[in-house]
């Protein structure tokens, strides 16, 4: 027996039936006989009488499980909403990454546990996975996208335990790691890839303070490049490779004059990297003849702006060449 469903004019429109129909055999050939008429049946109904009619046949030994029974329910889609969704690719992504670069293991073994309730390793891969998913403050962290991302479940860290103080506090035991922290990822990522270092970029930026900063022995008023000469600053110097892999940066005074930061920089990535075959690339606010003659004398190679002040002396030559 199976369901047929049958269709009927009324009042100028049509309607759908059900019958509960039996194929029999008969001289003229298989033919269909009803049963009962069912008429209107939602689907949970047509479900059990589809049930009821198929029937069961008694086995010898019988089933050793019974076989699940499916449930309908109506749902009125109107009232259904998707809530606490979260986006877990990147998160996730970003956490396999930190493993592949060896930077969880070293982050243990520099900072290992003490009697913080959360480590602080984990608030360090906390502050690295928003910055590559959601850059942001620490203070938009911890109210805002920490709970609705699904980094707690992939760090396993509850959004109740996370606040702006804690992430703050992170920063400060971060600092004192600051070489490592650098060197590491440098040779890690030389092994992963073919990455090249024979050209580093050398650039300066800045950023202001909304505050008196009286805890910060940088911050002090300088040539400003956000528009805010009413704030004390920071000026940060930062190198980075060809491809724009960082390399390495400096916390500078914000009265520091650009040209007089060269030296410092340069030293630091030699002293860190070595000196072979570099290339320094900078641009005009950052070379003087002073430094022009610091980099001739260590034997290094370097692409420089020109001065617009020397740009006079080399005009004729720069222009009676061809540079085709």
């Amino acid at each position: 027996m199976y369901l047929h469903r049958c269709y009927r004019a009324k009042d100028g429109k049509r309607h759908a039936y059900w019958a509960l129909v039996q194929s029999v055999r008969t001289a003229r050939g298989p033919r269909q006989k009803v049963v009962a008429y069912l008429g209107e049946l939602d689907e949970e109904g047509r479900l059990g009488v589809a049930q009821g009619a198929q029937g069961r046949r008694a086995d010898a030994q019988g089933r050793l499980f019974a076989e699940p029974t499916p449930r309908l329910v109506q749902v009125d889609v109107q009232g259904v909403r998707v809530e606490r969704s979260r986006g877990f690719g990147g998160p996730w992504l970003g956490l396999q990454i930190l493993k592949k670069l060896g930077l969880m293991e070293l982050m243990n073994r520099l900072m290992p546990p003490g009697r913080e309730e959360v480590p602080w390793p984990a608030m360090a891969a906390l502050m690295v996975l928003c910055r590559l998913c959601e850059p942001s403050s620490e203070l938009h962290i911890a109210e805002h996208f920490y709970e609705h991302s699904s980094l707690a479940d992939v760090l396993g860290v509850p959004a109740e335990k996370i606040n702006e103080d804690q992430l703050y506090r992170a920063l400060d035991q971060l600092l004192p790691h600051k070489s490592e922290l650098e060197t590491h990822p440098k040779n890690r990522m030389g092994q992963l890839f073919k990455v090249s270092y024979d050209l580093l970029l050398y650039d300066l930026t800045s950023t202001y303070f909304e505050g008196q900063a009286e805890g910060n022995a940088l911050a002090r008023r300088g040539d400003w490049r956000d528009g805010r000469g009413d704030c004390k600053q920071v000026v940060i110097g930062r190198v980075v490779s060809r491809c724009g892999l960082p390399l390495g940066y400096q916390v500078l005074a914000g009265n520091r004059c650009d040209v007089t930061t060269l030296e410092e920089i340069v030293g630091t990535m030699e002293s860190r990297y070595g000196k072979v075959d570099r290339i320094w690339a900078m641009d005009r606010g950052l070379i003087s003849q002073e430094k022009v003659a610091f980099l001739k004398e260590g034997g290094r190679r370097y692409i420089v702006g020109t001065p617009k002040g020397m740009l006079k002396r080399y005009q004729a030559e720069l222009a009676s060449q061809d540079w085709k």
